[in-house]
Protein backbone atom coordinates (compact mmCIF):
# COMPACT_ATOMS: atom_id res chain seq x y z
CA UNK A 1 0.00 0.00 0.00
CA UNK A 2 1.31 3.32 -1.38
CA UNK A 3 1.68 6.30 1.79
CA UNK A 4 -0.16 9.36 0.14
CA UNK A 5 -0.67 10.62 3.01
CA UNK A 6 3.36 10.65 4.58
CA UNK A 7 4.49 14.53 4.63
CA UNK A 8 7.95 14.61 2.24
CA UNK A 9 9.99 17.87 2.49
CA UNK A 10 10.75 18.79 -0.60
CA UNK A 11 12.48 21.93 -0.20
CA UNK A 12 16.30 22.43 -1.00
CA UNK A 13 16.07 19.35 -3.44
CA UNK A 14 16.20 21.63 -6.90
CA UNK A 15 12.27 21.29 -6.82
CA UNK A 16 10.49 23.51 -9.20
CA UNK A 17 7.25 23.36 -7.29
CA UNK A 18 8.89 24.55 -3.95
CA UNK A 19 11.99 26.20 -4.44
CA UNK A 20 11.07 28.50 -7.12
CA UNK A 21 7.42 29.95 -5.53
CA UNK A 22 8.98 32.62 -3.26
CA UNK A 23 10.75 34.21 -6.55
CA UNK A 24 7.47 33.65 -8.58
CA UNK A 25 4.61 34.34 -5.69
CA UNK A 26 6.47 35.87 -2.80
CA UNK A 27 5.62 32.77 -0.96
CA UNK A 28 8.28 31.53 1.41
CA UNK A 29 8.54 27.32 1.36
CA UNK A 30 9.10 27.58 5.57
CA UNK A 31 5.50 28.17 6.61
CA UNK A 32 3.54 28.53 2.67
CA UNK A 33 1.68 25.92 0.25
CA UNK A 34 2.97 24.91 -2.90
CA UNK A 35 -0.15 24.29 -5.04
CA UNK A 36 0.95 25.29 -8.34
CA UNK A 37 3.57 23.54 -10.59
CA UNK A 38 1.91 20.29 -11.84
CA UNK A 39 3.59 17.31 -10.29
CA UNK A 40 2.59 15.55 -6.94
CA UNK A 41 4.01 15.28 -3.31
CA UNK A 42 4.26 11.31 -3.67
CA UNK A 43 7.10 8.59 -4.56
CA UNK A 44 6.13 6.86 -7.30
CA UNK A 45 5.86 2.91 -7.18
CA UNK A 46 8.41 1.52 -5.47
CA UNK A 47 9.07 -0.62 -8.46
CA UNK A 48 10.20 2.66 -10.22
CA UNK A 49 12.45 3.46 -7.00
CA UNK A 50 13.88 0.09 -7.09
CA UNK A 51 14.99 -0.26 -10.99
CA UNK A 52 16.77 3.53 -10.08
CA UNK A 53 18.91 1.81 -7.03
CA UNK A 54 19.80 -0.83 -9.11
CA UNK A 55 20.87 2.10 -12.27
CA UNK A 56 22.75 2.98 -9.03
CA UNK A 57 24.12 0.45 -8.07
CA UNK A 58 25.41 -1.07 -11.41
CA UNK A 59 27.18 2.64 -11.51
CA UNK A 60 27.42 3.18 -15.25
CA UNK A 61 24.76 5.29 -16.60
CA UNK A 62 25.80 5.56 -20.72
CA UNK A 63 23.61 5.81 -23.48
CA UNK A 64 20.32 4.00 -24.01
CA UNK A 65 19.70 1.54 -26.63
CA UNK A 66 17.98 -0.48 -27.34
CA UNK A 67 14.27 0.37 -27.10
CA UNK A 68 12.47 -2.75 -27.35
CA UNK A 69 11.33 -3.26 -23.91
CA UNK A 70 10.28 0.09 -23.13
CA UNK A 71 8.05 0.24 -26.29
CA UNK A 72 6.62 -3.07 -25.39
CA UNK A 73 5.92 -1.18 -21.92
CA UNK A 74 4.36 1.44 -23.50
CA UNK A 75 1.78 -0.52 -26.03
CA UNK A 76 1.07 -3.06 -23.43
CA UNK A 77 0.00 -0.23 -21.02
CA UNK A 78 -2.46 1.37 -23.83
CA UNK A 79 -3.96 -1.71 -24.61
CA UNK A 80 -4.46 -2.48 -21.16
CA UNK A 81 -5.60 0.72 -19.32
CA UNK A 82 -6.99 1.97 -23.10
CA UNK A 83 -7.91 -0.44 -25.61
CA UNK A 84 -5.81 1.12 -27.87
CA UNK A 85 -3.26 -1.18 -29.86
CA UNK A 86 -0.36 0.89 -30.48
CA UNK A 87 2.44 -1.11 -32.71
CA UNK A 88 6.15 0.22 -31.82
CA UNK A 89 7.33 1.83 -34.90
CA UNK A 90 4.24 4.50 -34.27
CA UNK A 91 6.50 5.65 -31.06
CA UNK A 92 9.17 8.21 -31.07
CA UNK A 93 10.06 9.04 -27.66
CA UNK A 94 10.99 13.03 -27.16
CA UNK A 95 12.12 14.99 -24.08
CA UNK A 96 9.01 15.53 -23.03
CA UNK A 97 5.74 16.30 -24.06
CA UNK A 98 6.82 20.26 -24.07
CA UNK A 99 8.96 19.51 -26.36
CA UNK A 100 7.21 17.23 -28.77
CA UNK A 101 4.63 20.10 -29.01
CA UNK A 102 7.11 22.18 -30.42
CA UNK A 103 8.68 19.37 -32.35
CA UNK A 104 5.21 18.76 -33.93
CA UNK A 105 5.30 22.38 -34.84
CA UNK A 106 8.22 22.49 -36.55
CA UNK A 107 7.23 19.04 -38.26
CA UNK A 108 3.78 20.17 -39.26
CA UNK A 109 3.43 23.94 -39.61
CA UNK A 110 5.47 27.27 -40.85
CA UNK A 111 6.45 30.67 -39.89
CA UNK A 112 3.44 32.59 -39.36
CA UNK A 113 0.69 30.05 -39.37
CA UNK A 114 -2.51 29.93 -37.17
CA UNK A 115 -2.61 27.13 -34.57
CA UNK A 116 -5.75 26.74 -32.69
CA UNK A 117 -6.56 25.82 -29.15
CA UNK A 118 -9.58 25.86 -26.72
CA UNK A 119 -9.14 27.94 -24.21
CA UNK A 120 -8.75 28.31 -21.45
CA UNK A 121 -5.30 25.81 -21.60
CA UNK A 122 -2.11 24.30 -20.74
CA UNK A 123 -0.32 27.36 -20.77
CA UNK A 124 2.87 25.96 -22.43
CA UNK A 125 0.87 25.24 -25.68
CA UNK A 126 0.37 28.90 -26.38
CA UNK A 127 4.92 29.58 -25.29
CA UNK A 128 5.36 26.77 -27.68
CA UNK A 129 3.51 28.56 -30.45
CA UNK A 130 4.92 32.37 -30.14
CA UNK A 131 8.63 30.55 -29.61
CA UNK A 132 8.58 29.05 -33.05
CA UNK A 133 6.62 32.06 -34.76
CA UNK A 134 3.41 30.66 -35.19
CA UNK A 135 0.31 32.58 -34.09
CA UNK A 136 -2.12 31.49 -31.38
CA UNK A 137 -5.98 31.21 -32.39
CA UNK A 138 -7.76 31.25 -29.25
CA UNK A 139 -11.44 29.10 -29.52
CA UNK A 140 -12.62 30.08 -25.91
CA UNK A 141 -14.57 27.02 -24.18
CA UNK A 142 -18.44 28.20 -23.40
CA UNK A 143 -18.76 28.20 -19.48
CA UNK A 144 -22.30 26.17 -19.19
CA UNK A 145 -23.75 25.43 -15.65
CA UNK A 146 -20.27 25.00 -14.39
CA UNK A 147 -18.81 22.67 -16.46
CA UNK A 148 -16.49 23.53 -20.63
CA UNK A 149 -18.60 22.98 -23.84
CA UNK A 150 -16.66 23.44 -27.24
CA UNK A 151 -17.90 26.22 -29.13
CA UNK A 152 -16.83 25.23 -32.87
CA UNK A 153 -19.95 27.07 -34.08
CA UNK A 154 -18.14 30.66 -32.97
CA UNK A 155 -14.47 28.96 -33.65
CA UNK A 156 -15.52 28.44 -37.92
CA UNK A 157 -16.99 31.77 -37.71
CA UNK A 158 -13.96 33.30 -36.75
CA UNK A 159 -11.09 31.18 -38.97
CA UNK A 160 -9.29 33.25 -42.00
CA UNK A 161 -7.38 30.05 -43.36
CA UNK A 162 -4.01 30.69 -41.62
CA UNK A 163 -4.93 27.90 -39.43
CA UNK A 164 -2.86 24.98 -40.02
CA UNK A 165 -3.01 22.75 -36.76
CA UNK A 166 -5.38 21.96 -33.82
CA UNK A 167 -4.03 21.14 -29.98
CA UNK A 168 -6.41 19.57 -28.24
CA UNK A 169 -5.94 19.11 -24.24
CA UNK A 170 -7.63 15.63 -23.74
CA UNK A 171 -8.46 15.58 -20.70
CA UNK A 172 -8.81 18.74 -20.39
CA UNK A 173 -6.35 20.83 -18.04
CA UNK A 174 -7.72 23.45 -16.39
CA UNK A 175 -10.80 22.41 -15.62
CA UNK A 176 -10.40 18.69 -15.68
CA UNK A 177 -13.08 17.88 -18.51
CA UNK A 178 -12.87 14.28 -19.69
CA UNK A 179 -14.41 14.75 -23.62
CA UNK A 180 -17.18 12.59 -24.62
CA UNK A 181 -16.81 10.50 -28.01
CA UNK A 182 -19.10 12.65 -29.50
CA UNK A 183 -16.93 15.85 -28.66
CA UNK A 184 -13.95 14.26 -29.98
CA UNK A 185 -16.07 12.92 -33.19
CA UNK A 186 -17.34 16.73 -33.53
CA UNK A 187 -13.15 18.06 -33.23
CA UNK A 188 -11.81 15.44 -35.58
CA UNK A 189 -14.43 16.41 -38.48
CA UNK A 190 -13.62 19.86 -37.50
CA UNK A 191 -10.32 19.49 -38.76
CA UNK A 192 -11.11 16.96 -41.49
CA UNK A 193 -13.56 20.11 -43.05
CA UNK A 194 -10.68 22.60 -42.57
CA UNK A 195 -7.57 20.27 -43.47
CA UNK A 196 -6.15 20.79 -39.85
CA UNK A 197 -3.31 18.65 -38.49
CA UNK A 198 -4.57 17.87 -34.96
CA UNK A 199 -2.16 17.11 -32.06
CA UNK A 200 -4.00 15.18 -28.88
CA UNK A 201 -2.22 15.99 -25.70
CA UNK A 202 -3.69 12.81 -23.83
CA UNK A 203 -0.83 12.93 -20.70
CA UNK A 204 -4.04 13.40 -18.22
CA UNK A 205 -5.32 10.20 -19.55
CA UNK A 206 -4.84 8.07 -16.65
CA UNK A 207 -6.15 9.99 -14.19
CA UNK A 208 -9.84 9.92 -14.57
CA UNK A 209 -12.78 9.96 -11.32
CA UNK A 210 -15.07 7.21 -11.52
CA UNK A 211 -18.23 7.08 -13.95
CA UNK A 212 -16.33 9.15 -16.29
CA UNK A 213 -13.67 7.21 -18.84
CA UNK A 214 -11.00 8.85 -21.34
CA UNK A 215 -11.42 7.91 -25.19
CA UNK A 216 -8.14 8.18 -27.09
CA UNK A 217 -8.73 10.51 -29.57
CA UNK A 218 -7.46 7.20 -31.96
CA UNK A 219 -10.41 5.37 -31.13
CA UNK A 220 -12.71 7.93 -31.17
CA UNK A 221 -12.27 8.57 -35.16
CA UNK A 222 -10.07 6.14 -36.38
CA UNK A 223 -10.63 8.05 -40.13
CA UNK A 224 -8.18 10.99 -39.14
CA UNK A 225 -5.26 8.89 -38.55
CA UNK A 226 -3.37 10.28 -41.44
CA UNK A 227 -4.00 13.97 -39.52
CA UNK A 228 -3.65 12.46 -35.98
CA UNK A 229 -0.54 13.00 -33.55
CA UNK A 230 -1.26 11.64 -30.37
CA UNK A 231 0.97 12.47 -27.24
CA UNK A 232 1.41 10.94 -24.23
CA UNK A 233 3.64 9.94 -21.05
CA UNK A 234 3.76 8.58 -17.51
CA UNK A 235 4.63 11.50 -16.35
CA UNK A 236 1.66 12.71 -15.07
CA UNK A 237 -0.13 9.18 -14.21
CA UNK A 238 2.93 8.66 -11.78
CA UNK A 239 4.64 11.60 -10.91
CA UNK A 240 8.07 10.83 -13.19
CA UNK A 241 8.00 14.52 -14.46
CA UNK A 242 11.49 14.64 -13.72
CA UNK A 243 12.75 11.91 -16.11
CA UNK A 244 11.53 14.15 -19.12
CA UNK A 245 10.19 11.25 -21.07
CA UNK A 246 6.82 11.55 -23.55
CA UNK A 247 5.69 9.36 -26.48
CA UNK A 248 4.70 10.58 -29.71
CA UNK A 249 2.32 8.16 -31.32
CA UNK A 250 1.89 8.45 -35.20
CA UNK A 251 -0.06 5.78 -36.95
CA UNK A 252 0.42 7.32 -40.46
CA UNK A 253 3.71 6.17 -42.11
CA UNK A 254 4.07 9.57 -43.95
CA UNK A 255 3.30 11.56 -41.04
CA UNK A 256 5.45 9.80 -38.72
CA UNK A 257 8.16 10.19 -41.32
CA UNK A 258 7.77 14.39 -41.38
CA UNK A 259 7.63 14.33 -37.22
CA UNK A 260 10.88 11.83 -37.68
CA UNK A 261 12.85 14.60 -39.70
CA UNK A 262 12.19 17.39 -37.31
CA UNK A 263 13.05 15.16 -34.15
CA UNK A 264 16.26 14.01 -36.07
CA UNK A 265 16.73 17.66 -37.09
CA UNK A 266 16.81 18.51 -33.28
CA UNK A 267 19.50 16.06 -31.77
CA UNK A 268 17.62 15.10 -29.34
CA UNK A 269 17.98 11.61 -27.48
CA UNK A 270 16.56 9.47 -25.13
CA UNK A 271 16.38 9.84 -21.45
CA UNK A 272 17.92 6.68 -20.01
CA UNK A 273 16.33 7.03 -16.50
CA UNK A 274 12.93 8.39 -17.71
CA UNK A 275 12.51 5.49 -20.19
CA UNK A 276 13.66 2.98 -17.23
CA UNK A 277 11.05 4.67 -14.86
CA UNK A 278 8.28 4.65 -17.75
CA UNK A 279 9.12 0.82 -18.05
CA UNK A 280 8.87 -0.02 -14.72
CA UNK A 281 5.77 2.31 -14.16
CA UNK A 282 3.90 0.84 -16.77
CA UNK A 283 5.24 -2.77 -15.93
CA UNK A 284 4.30 -3.12 -12.13
CA UNK A 285 2.54 0.37 -11.20
CA UNK A 286 -0.94 -0.75 -12.14
CA UNK A 287 -2.22 -0.91 -7.99
CA UNK A 288 -0.60 1.66 -7.28
CA UNK A 289 -2.27 3.46 -9.83
CA UNK A 290 -5.50 2.84 -8.59
CA UNK A 291 -4.91 3.83 -4.69
CA UNK A 292 -4.01 6.87 -6.15
CA UNK A 293 -7.20 7.44 -7.80
CA UNK A 294 -9.00 6.88 -5.05
CA UNK A 295 -6.86 9.23 -2.70
CA UNK A 296 -7.20 12.10 -5.13
CA UNK A 297 -11.15 11.02 -5.10
CA UNK A 298 -11.30 12.35 -1.79
CA UNK A 299 -8.65 14.48 -1.70
CA UNK A 300 -10.86 16.62 -4.11
CA UNK A 301 -13.79 15.81 -2.14
CA UNK A 302 -12.61 17.70 0.80
CA UNK A 303 -11.41 20.42 -1.17
CA UNK A 304 -14.36 21.01 -3.56
CA UNK A 305 -16.55 21.19 -0.31
CA UNK A 306 -14.57 23.94 1.75
CA UNK A 307 -13.96 26.19 -1.47
CA UNK A 308 -17.61 25.77 -2.39
CA UNK A 309 -18.75 27.24 1.56
CA UNK A 310 -17.11 30.68 0.35
CA UNK A 311 -19.46 32.61 -0.85
CA UNK A 312 -18.43 33.32 -4.03
CA UNK A 313 -15.84 30.54 -5.15
CA UNK A 314 -16.57 27.93 -6.91
CA UNK A 315 -14.59 25.35 -7.56
CA UNK A 316 -15.20 23.30 -10.99
CA UNK A 317 -16.27 19.65 -10.44
CA UNK A 318 -13.09 17.52 -11.57
CA UNK A 319 -13.70 14.44 -13.93
CA UNK A 320 -9.89 13.89 -14.25
CA UNK A 321 -6.42 15.44 -13.14
CA UNK A 322 -5.62 16.29 -9.60
CA UNK A 323 -5.84 20.42 -10.45
CA UNK A 324 -8.30 21.79 -9.20
CA UNK A 325 -9.98 25.08 -10.84
CA UNK A 326 -11.28 27.82 -8.64
CA UNK A 327 -13.51 30.66 -10.09
CA UNK A 328 -13.37 34.11 -7.72
CA UNK A 329 -15.26 36.07 -10.18
CA UNK A 330 -18.69 35.40 -7.50
CA UNK A 331 -16.52 37.20 -4.47
CA UNK A 332 -16.93 40.74 -6.61
CA UNK A 333 -13.62 41.27 -6.29
CA UNK A 334 -10.98 42.61 -8.35
CA UNK A 335 -8.77 39.40 -9.38
CA UNK A 336 -5.82 41.36 -7.76
CA UNK A 337 -6.91 41.53 -4.47
CA UNK A 338 -8.05 37.89 -4.87
CA UNK A 339 -5.24 36.83 -5.59
CA UNK A 340 -3.25 38.91 -2.65
CA UNK A 341 -5.50 37.10 -0.27
CA UNK A 342 -4.33 33.66 -1.66
CA UNK A 343 -0.81 34.31 -1.52
CA UNK A 344 -0.38 37.10 1.34
CA UNK A 345 -3.17 35.71 4.12
CA UNK A 346 -3.60 32.47 3.50
CA UNK A 347 0.23 31.95 1.77
CA UNK A 348 -0.38 29.38 -1.04
CA UNK A 349 1.05 29.44 -4.18
CA UNK A 350 -1.38 28.64 -6.67
CA UNK A 351 -1.38 29.31 -10.96
CA UNK A 352 -2.79 32.44 -12.01
CA UNK A 353 -6.15 31.90 -14.45
CA UNK A 354 -4.96 34.27 -16.94
CA UNK A 355 -1.79 32.49 -18.12
CA UNK A 356 -4.43 29.44 -19.49
CA UNK A 357 -5.45 32.39 -22.50
CA UNK A 358 -9.16 33.75 -22.31
CA UNK A 359 -11.71 32.39 -20.16
CA UNK A 360 -8.88 31.92 -17.63
CA UNK A 361 -8.74 35.32 -15.86
CA UNK A 362 -10.61 34.88 -13.35
CA UNK A 363 -9.32 31.65 -11.96
CA UNK A 364 -6.87 30.47 -10.00
CA UNK A 365 -5.28 26.68 -10.19
CA UNK A 366 -4.56 24.47 -6.97
CA UNK A 367 -2.50 21.04 -7.25
CA UNK A 368 -4.35 18.11 -5.06
CA UNK A 369 -2.25 16.08 -5.65
CA UNK A 370 -0.78 16.29 -2.22
CA UNK A 371 -1.07 14.89 1.35
CA UNK A 372 -4.57 15.24 2.44
CA UNK A 373 -3.23 17.21 5.38
CA UNK A 374 -2.17 19.78 3.01
CA UNK A 375 -5.08 20.07 1.36
CA UNK A 376 -7.02 20.43 4.76
CA UNK A 377 -4.51 23.19 5.29
CA UNK A 378 -5.15 24.49 2.58
CA UNK A 379 -9.33 24.90 2.63
CA UNK A 380 -8.68 26.68 6.50
CA UNK A 381 -6.23 28.89 4.73
CA UNK A 382 -8.82 30.13 2.45
CA UNK A 383 -11.27 30.22 4.44
CA UNK A 384 -9.62 32.76 6.69
CA UNK A 385 -8.60 34.62 4.11
CA UNK A 386 -12.08 34.72 2.37
CA UNK A 387 -13.73 35.22 5.86
CA UNK A 388 -15.43 38.24 5.47
CA UNK A 389 -16.97 37.51 2.78
CA UNK A 390 -18.73 34.37 5.08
Amino acid sequence: MANFDEMIDRRGTHSAKWDVMEAVYGVSPDDGLSMWVADMDFRPPQAVTDTLQAMIDHGVHGYYAPDSSYKAAVCGWMQRRHGWEVKPEWISTTHGLVAAVALALQAFTNKGDGVILFTPVYHAFAKMIGNNERHIVEAELSLEAGRYELDLASLEASLDGSEKMVILCSPHNPGGRVWSVDELRSVADFCVKHDLLLVSDEIHHDLVFAPHKHTMMALAAPEIADRLVTLVAASKTFNLAGGMTGAVVISDEALRARFAKAHQAAGASPNRFGMMMTEAAYNEGEGWLEELLAYLTENKRVFDEGVNAIPGLRSMALESTYLAWVDFSGTGMEMAEAIDRVQSRAKIAANYGETFGKGGEHFLRFNLGCPRAMVEDAVKRLQLAFEDLQ
